[in-house]
């Protein structure tokens, strides 16, 4: 509706500045102050906004449902490379010990390399995994990541960690 009423009112200034000289002496000076004004305005919002890398991690944190990162376990994690070079296959089964039906949670892992017992960590992602899963019972679960590294510097001796970093439950029906 706030699209009609701005086209509107610009087909109307159109109008009335080629039929008004007068109008027209007046409103170019108002409107290039206003689409300045404007720029300016959503450079600041762009600038506050930040980039992911100022971001700082998400923290776990309870859901409406009463269910935390701490109700639920990863067993049997495999990483296996993927077709391409960059992405993993993540598969494993979620266990969920409360009694509130689990209805998603979020990954993070964190790939580095650990050649000669010296790591070098190449990177992280996180993944949103949907697995409904209720309270008291397991479910398998897969999902894929990508680690941003170069083709010729292939971790030699992949070492994972992860965290659950957001759960989101429901009450059990």
């Amino acid at each position: 509706m706030l699209w009609l009423i701005a086209l509107a009112s610009g087909v109307a200034i159109i109008y009335f500045a080629v039929r008004y000289g007068r109008f027209r002496n007046w409103v170019e000076p108002v409107l290039s102050v206003a689409v300045a004004l404007g720029l300016a305005a959503a450079f600041l919002i762009w600038l506050s906004e930040g980039t992911p890398e100022r971001a700082p991690a998400p923290q776990p944190r309870t859901s409406a449902a009463g269910i935390t990162a701490d109700d639920i376990a990863l067993e049997g994690l495999s990483f296996d490379a993927s077709e391409s070079a960059r992405s993993y296959r993540v598969r494993g089964t979620i266990e969920n010990a409360s009694e509130f039906t689990l209805e998603y949670f979020r990954l993070t892992v964190t790939l580095e390399d650990c050649p000669d017992d010296t790591c070098r960590r190449i990177g992280d992602d996180t993944a949103l995994i949907l697995v409904r899963v209720p309270g008291g019972q397991s479910r398998p679960f897969e999902t894929f990541l990508t680690f941003p590294f170069r083709a010729d510097e292939a971790p030699v001796a992949p070492k994972w960690s992860y965290q659950v970093s957001q759960v989101r439950g429901a009450a059990a029906r």
